[in-house]
């Protein structure tokens, strides 16, 4: 387990959509003991009123409908959702996947296990926010790269001139208005756009 993860964990704020029943209340009180701020919800509420860390969700087929509600509910990022189930059956699992659950519980809830359950999920949830800010970075980065190509072969073909020279022009450009290199580039090939449009 992660040291760091551990420390975080009187910091985590955790919501547990589960009947207030015997098992409700045991799971509460033993997330509790492990330094949680926990509030308990019931039945599954349309959206959750604080942004949760941990979403600690009962998933039962005939709950589908309001499951789903609250689920595109969550703001983004959304908190490391751990399932909570009473039966493998298709409809249930399937619920599992389709909510993005990174651990499962399994009824009838036993404390053991459940601090090295929450740990490993916020950090596959950790993981996984890392991948998704990189994947954007990524994508940024290559339409950033397709555009000042575009825009290059546009000042290249319309002024006759070469590939260092089309990406001199705009580097220019960019330092005499104090705009990026990117923001040239959409101009550019915005007002070509504009220009075919018009022809």
């Amino acid at each position: 387990m992660s040291i760091s993860l551990l420390r975080q964990l009187p910091e985590l704020k955790v919501v547990v959509v589960h009947p207030p029943d015997e098992e409700g209340d045991a799971l509460v009180s033993h997330l509790r003991r492990v330094g949680c701020m926990v509030s308990m919800v019931w039945p599954v509420p349309e959206a959750l009123a604080s942004n949760a860390d941990v979403l600690f969700l009962l998933i039962e087929g005939e709950g589908r409908h309001a499951t789903e509600v609250l689920l595109k509910s969550l703001a983004k990022p959304e908190p490391t959702v751990i399932a909570i189930v009473n039966y493998e059956d298709p409809t249930t699992l399937q619920l599992v996947l389709e909510s993005g659950a990174v651990a499962v519980v399994q009824k009838p809830i036993k404390p053991f296990g459940l601090l090295a359950s929450l740990v490993a999920a916020r950090s596959i949830w950790a993981e996984r926010q890392t991948l998704l800010k990189e994947n954007r970075k990524l994508r940024r980065k290559i339409a950033s790269d397709q555009a000042m190509s575009r825009a290059k072969t546009i000042l290249m073909a319309s002024k006759g001139i070469s590939e260092g020279d089309a990406y001199q022009a705009i580097r220019a450009q960019a330092m005499a208005k104090r705009l990026s290199m990117e923001q040239i580039a959409s101009s550019i090939i915005n007002m070509e756009t504009l220009l075919h449009t018009s022809g």
